[in-house]
């Protein structure tokens, strides 16, 4: 059966379909702007607790560099063991040695303040993004449901009838034709490119992707201000320098009869 042609005013598209879709580019690049000025500014870390970082990344650099080490043997072990016995002794533990008697557990995300600051961070991100698009939705089921927008000049199959023609219940209508509210979720999954052209690729324009995040998402990720236990990190950090010193070859090592050689002063092997 021949399906039946619907003409639409030419009002439903310049007073629901470009204000529809100007209304969420507008609320989409709104949203940016504010959750930049909600943005903290990471707090500075304290001097012990920069102390206790740097510490564990002089050993790292000093294994990364054993095989082809700048540092003669000598003074290689020197720094080593020196590293080594200040990580047995928790001297660069930013809340000094542990004690003997003190529980060894984990520290508690929670109590931290950098912590709390990223997960606090994460849920007003979530509320920019939820309360604009909650206040779009009823203002569109309010004002235009049932509305019938704009026809897509390609062939669909009967899949795609629930996606578009949301808020219509007509079985009998061409599958192309698209509701307000569908519209409205295309828009919200399709705006994405002009974000990134407008505002650039690291935007927070797109709720699409907020939409699969957690607030306390950011309580998991590794941060600079993310609670870690740098007892047990020290622990493992003097095995693997007791075991870069087997590994150790300093570059200087006979660097004298590599020049003679090197000028044709002495034969070559």
């Amino acid at each position: 059966m021949d399906r039946l042609s619907l003409y639409l005013d030419p009002q439903i598209r310049d007073w629901v379909l470009f204000p529809i879709t100007l209304v969420m580019i507008l609320v989409g690049i709104l949203r940016h702007y504010v959750v930049i000025l909600l943005q903290s500014p990471p707090k500075k870390l304290s001097r012990a607790a920069t102390r206790e970082q740097r510490a564990l990344t002089r050993s790292q650099i000093l294994r990364a560099t054993s095989s082809n080490s700048p540092i003669p043997l000598s003074f290689y072990k020197a720094i080593s063991q020196h590293l080594s016995e200040a990580y047995k002794a928790g001297t660069y533990l930013k809340d000094g040695p542990p004690k003997a008697d003190a529980p060894s557990s984990a520290p508690n995300p929670l109590s931290d303040p950098a912590a709390m600051d990223g997960m606090m961070a994460g849920m007003k991100t979530q509320m920019v993004m939820m309360v604009p698009q909650m206040v779009i939705m009823g203002w569109i089921n309010f004002f235009f449901q049932g509305f019938v927008l704009i026809k897509l000049p390609f062939p669909l199959t009967l899949g795609f009838k629930s996606m578009l023609q949301r808020g219509i219940d007509t079985p009998d209508m061409d599958v192309r034709w698209v509701s307000s509210l569908s519209w409205y979720f295309l828009n919200f999954f399709g705006l994405n490119g002009l974000y990134r052209l407008i505002l650039g690729g690291d935007n927070a324009a797109d709720s699409s992707r907020d939409m699969t995040t957690s607030p306390f998402a950011a309580m998991g990720n590794a941060q600079p201000g993310q609670p870690q236990d740098f007892n047990k990190l020290f622990k493992a950090e003097r095995d693997n320098l007791e075991f870069a010193e087997g590994l150790h070859s300093w570059v200087g090592e006979n660097m004298d009869t590599k020049i003679l050689r090197k000028y044709g002063k002495l034969a070559a092997l």
